[in-house]
Order: structure tokens, then C-alpha cells, then sequence
């Protein structure tokens, strides 16, 4: 499994990989943080995840609801003066468009390609910050109304997670994403910021810097590893398996965030609080991925198949999607009932 995951990351100098498949699991590594000087790749090693962060802004997203400080269907202009909210285009957005990508929003807010295009192969984000982003909001247009279409938008979730932020008292959401959610779930390497060693990003065999999103960190600004990630596919397939300290608010915000909320017609596919959800007979697979300009993340699991698999490589996404695909083939295999509960050979945890 880990080598024909590794086959699919050319320019990768490390790819680690976990697995769970009922009471076993295995954390895989190959190759080292760096493609010169650097040290052996392991479970604890840092990854950026892209767009896997907006798994972990919706689990923040369910836990304030629990805590009552917000509802799904609060609308935005809520959080935000009406002023300075994007224009109306028949329904209000509220918080589950955002979470669901029917918000209408375009992918990115406008006036960002201006800002992006001289650091495009580098950090097209880094300079963008949050007065571009107040200043674009009323200006925004929704391609349709709010709930009548699914369009991904970095926008609308990396707007989610600042009026979540906003919600809770006006600060910045790497604290608040810490605080609810990653130190009450254990994941001592998982953060939003860069103030931690992690391994080094390649873009067509090029160091790429490290990622940073100012105005849109809940979009795609976390980093994580692989044992970090299998903890939080386990207490999201489970959440009766989380520890005892967990606090009830999150522990009822990682059963609702799997509710399924939009059904996509005829594909009979599914979304929840941002994972995709693809129905296979009597197991639902649950599936996100991820990427920056050095680093392509997977993540999925199946609660009635009792399995979850994460796949992390230091490499840009290709055009083809070749790992991606690749692990999602790998996360479909191990839902398949088998007589054999190896998760994987030479595992180690």
C-alpha cells in the first residue's frame, strides 16, 4: 500500500501513510523530511494538509453550536455589519451554506488573483490579508442563491472560520481551533501555525516555502501528521472511542459533523459539514483531500466498515490527482470485508 502510494508523489522526499481497520492499525513512513540533509520522515512528522484543515473548521464549526454560541442556520450578517457582508442574492447565507459550499461564493474572494499572481508558485495567499478580506466582502456577488448549489469556495469556509472566531469573543482562529478542538482531542503536533518543524515542500522537484494563509487560515492553513490524523479519524468514526476527557461539547460535535446535510442529485452522493460523503452498498465512505504548492494530504474513513486511512506526501498535487485517487482506491479496498485484518505489512505505530 505505502509503495504504491509513494509511486504516485514523484518529487516526494517523504510519504507516511495510516491505516485502521477495526482493533488494528498501522503508521507507515518511507523517505526523509527533506530531499538533502534531512532526517528519517516518521508518524510525528509534519505535513501541510491544504484544504484538509476545512474537516477541522467544521468540527469547530458543530462544537460552538453545541456550546449553544451559534446555530446553523445563524445568517452571516449576524457576525458581520450588514454593510460589509457580500451582496444579497435572495435567501441569506448562513453559517451551513458556508460549511456545505452552497453559499454561492466564488472560490476565492475577489481581488485576490491581483495580490496572488506575483508569489503564484510560492504563497499566493501571503498577501492577501484581512483588509483585503473586508474590504472584498461587499463587493462579492453569489453565483446563485444561498442552498440551490454545491460550488467549493476556499472563500466561504476560510470566511466561516473568521465569524466563528468573531462568534467567540473577536479573536484569531489558530487559538480558538487549539483550544476547542486539537488539544481537547490529544493532536500535540496539529496546529494552524508554523511555529513547529515540519517537512520540506516540493513543487516539481523545487523547495517550496512554508504555506501561509493571513486572511483565510481556516481554509487551508493547518499542518498534521499521520498519527495525529488516524486519532482524529478514529474519534470521528467513533466517537464513543474518544477519551474520557474530551469535553461533551466536542464529543457531540464529532457525531454532527457526519450528519449528512446535502444530497448531490443523481450521483447519490452526499455532503456533510464539509466531507464528501460516496454511498457503497452498506458502507458510506467519508472523504476529503488536500493540497498547497508543496504537499498533497487524503483522509477518509467508513464508521460501518470500521476503518480510515490517511495519506500524506511533501509534493505538490498533480494534474492527475494520482495520489489522491490512489489513496481513495486504498480507502475503498479496506472497507471491503476480508477475512484478513492485517491493516498493512512491516506496520508500525
Amino acid at each position: 500500500m505505502l509503495d504504491a502510494l509513494r509511486a504516485t508523489a514523484p518529487g516526494a522526499s517523504a510519504v507516511t501513510l495510516a491505516v485502521r481497520r477495526g482493533p488494528d492499525h498501522a503508521l507507515l513512513t518511507t523517505g526523509a523530511t527533506a530531499l538533502e540533509g534531512g532526517a528519517p520522515a516518521d508518524p510525528d512528522t509534519r505535513f501541510e494538509i491544504g484544504s484538509l484543515t476545512k474537516t477541522f473548521t467544521a468540527l469547530l464549526l458543530a462544537e460552538t453550536v453545541a456550546r449553544g454560541e451559534v446555530a446553523y442556520d445563524d445568517p452571516i450578517t449576524r457576525f458581520l455589519p450588514r454593510a460589509a457582508a457580500p451582496r444579497s442574492r435572495g435567501a441569506p447565507i448562513t453559517l451551513l451554506h458556508l460549511a456545505t459550499h452552497t453559499s454561492g461564493l466564488p472560490r476565492l474572494p475577489p481581488g485576490f488573483l491581483r495580490t496572488a499572481a506575483p508569489a503564484w508558485y510560492s504563497n499566493p495567499y501571503e498577501g492577501y490579508d484581512t483588509t483585503s478580506l473586508r474590504r472584498a466582502l461587499p463587493r462579492t456577488r453569489p453565483h446563485a442563491a444561498p442552498g440551490t448549489r454545491v460550488r467549493y469556495s476556499n472563500f466561504g469556509v476560510g470566511l466561516l472560520g473568521d465569524l466563528l472566531a468573531r462568534a467567540v469573543g473577536g479573536g484569531d482562529f489558530a487559538p480558538l481551533l487549539a483550544e476547542r478542538v486539537l488539544r481537547p482531542l490529544g493532536l500535540t503536533r496539529t496546529t494552524a501555525t508554523i511555529d513547529q518543524p515540519q517537512a520540506t515542500g516540493y513543487w516539481h522537484g523545487r523547495a517550496r516555502p512554508a504555506w501561509r494563509m493571513s486572511a483565510l487560515p481556516a481554509a487551508g492553513m493547518v499542518r498534521s501528521t499521520a498519527r495525529d490524523l488516524l486519532t482524529t479519524l478514529d474519534a470521528l468514526r467513533d466517537p464513543a472511542s474518544a477519551p474520557a476527557t474530551v469535553p461533551r461539547t466536542l464529543r457531540t460535535a464529532l457525531a454532527d459533523v457526519t450528519r449528512p446535510r446535502i444530497a448531490l442529485p443523481r450521483t447519490g452522493r452526499r455532503i456533510a459539514l464539509v466531507w464528501n460523503i460516496r454511498p457503497r452498498s452498506d458502507r458510506d465512505l467519508y472523504h476529503h483531500s488536500g493540497g498547497t504548492r508543496g504537499f498533497t494530504a487524503f483522509a477518509g474513513f467508513s464508521p460501518q466498515a470500521d476503518v480510515a486511512l490517511a495519506a500524506l506526501a511533501n509534493t505538490g498535487p498533480t494534474p492527475s490527482g494520482a495520489f489522491i485517487q490512489r489513496a481513495y482506491l486504498e480507502l475503498w479496498a479496506l472497507a471491503q470485508p476480508s477475512e484478513h485484518g492485517d491493516p498493512g505489512e512491516g506496520a508500525g505505530s
